[in-house]
């Protein structure tokens, strides 16, 4: 009675679940009922070194179907082809450094990593591993790379390793798998109907044909918001600063250099949007006048710059706003909340995003961060340290209950969505 199903929420999901060399395997097997209770049918791909900790009459037991192990032997049948082709989802938990490397770099030397260039079915990974081995550059980069192409990674957590260290690398909780595995299964349509004007990214004001000022922002958490905005049905249009990342699917980007630039295209855009979300990093202040040609230092030993203050380009947009939620962001380096909060207020928003810049492992150029939600009536809601991807969920589910609970705007038909 324990496996018995109720109210499951991915009944006929066929998913392979992939498992890879790690001490974590046997998470699988606990992760492997669960699916199955929740009403998936379930095939089971080992690496060789998955069975090194967990013996594949477990998985087979457990979930009634074959496990296919053996790459050679699984050709006879054209495993390798088969099970993705008829796979709503490969999960692939726990994911090691080693597996992600491959799956980043295409390389398909055992089944799994092979069926990863066979399918066109959603990918979740959830990572395990040891001894920092997640902060190491080159598994950070096979990550965005995963990333980048659509891969959804349920990042580790931090505590005691099997090493007997404390770090991130622990494969995470059972209830974060499955909220990836259904996120990618029955994606939220929630913000369908909804138009946002979103900005990312620094700006960039000249001082001549070659320097300008400029900030440290990446654009990572803009991008990170029109990316979730879209996939749960937003039309976006992302007016960004100068930045390396790709546009998002389906999202109108349009580059601009400069504070005046960026807020020249937003306000010609204002009208169209439901939701303005100014996640940019501008430029406070700018040079009086442009040099028409490159400074030479001329032997001189010092040089002043004279500055100028930019537009306010958020507390312009607000002003010009009829029904529009505005949404703006707060990147401090002290008194995070008591400057966030003045800044609600003095700009009138209906949300601040408050994050430390200085917090390690979060902040500009990170893949990650942490931030607390204020919104206009001062309700106030911590977020932990996680990727910019799911902080950008929050995100837009505390908009999404601003929206709601609105009664004297009008945003769409959101409302009738509750």
């Amino acid at each position: 009675m324990e496996d018995h199903v109720r109210n499951p929420s991915l009944t006929g999901a066929r998913i392979v679940l992939g498992v890879t060399g790690s001490i974590a395997a046997y998470k699988a097997v606990t992760l492997l009922r669960a699916l199955v209770r929740e009403g998936a049918v379930i095939d089971v791909a080992m690496t060789r070194s998955a069975t090194k900790f967990v013996t594949p009459l477990t998985f087979e037991v457990l979930s009634g179907r074959p496990v296919t192990a053996d790459l050679f032997q699984a050709h006879q049948e054209m495993k390798h082809l088969s099970l993705p082709e008829h796979a709503d989802a490969i999960l692939v938990a726990p994911a090691t450094a080693n597996f992600l490397a491959k799956a980043a770099l295409g390389l398909g030397d055992d089944l799994l990593s092979t069926m990863l260039l066979t399918g066109r079915c959603p990918l979740v990974c959830a990572p395990a591993m040891d001894g920092g081995m997640w902060s190491h550059p080159t598994v950070v980069a096979h990550v965005e790379a995963l990333r980048a192409r659509g891969a959804l990674i349920v990042d580790p957590e931090e505590g005691p390793l099997a090493s007997g260290r404390i770090g991130q690398g622990r494969m995470a909780g059972e209830d974060r798998i499955l909220d990836a595995v259904r996120a990618v299964l029955t994606p939220k349509r929630d913000w369908q109907g909804q138009r946002i004007l979103l900005s990312a990214g620094p700006t960039q004001e000249p001082i001549d044909p070659v320097r300008y000022l400029s900030n440290r922002s990446s654009g990572k958490m803009g991008y990170a918001i029109a990316e979730a905005a879209r996939k749960r049905g937003a039309e976006v249009i992302l007016v960004s600063g100068p930045t390396s990342l790709p546009a998002p699917s389906g999202v109108e980007v349009i580059p601009v250099e400069t504070a005046e630039e960026m807020l020249k295209q937003l306000s010609n855009r204002l009208s169209w949007s439901t939701v303005v979300v100014m996640a940019a990093a501008v430029a406070d202040f700018r040079p009086r006048q442009v040099a028409p040609q490159k400074l030479k230092k001329q032997g001189r030993r010092s040089a002043t710059l004279e500055l100028e203050q930019t537009t306010d380009i958020l507390s312009t947009i607000s002003g010009q706003r009829t029904t529009q939620l505005v949404i703006g962001f707060a990147a401090e380096t002290h008194d995070l909340l008591p400057h966030a909060r003045a800044k609600l207020a003095s700009k009138g928003l209906d949300l601040i995003v408050a994050n430390d810049v200085t917090r390690p492992k979060a902040g500009f150029g990170s893949d990650f961060n942490a931030a607390t939600l204020i919104d206009r009536d001062g309700h106030t809601t911590d977020i932990p340290l996680k990727s910019k991807r799911e902080l950008a969920d929050d995100i837009l589910d505390a908009v999404r209950r601003l929206l709601v609970d609105s009664p004297t705007r009008r945003h769409g038909d959101l409302r009738k969505r509750r």
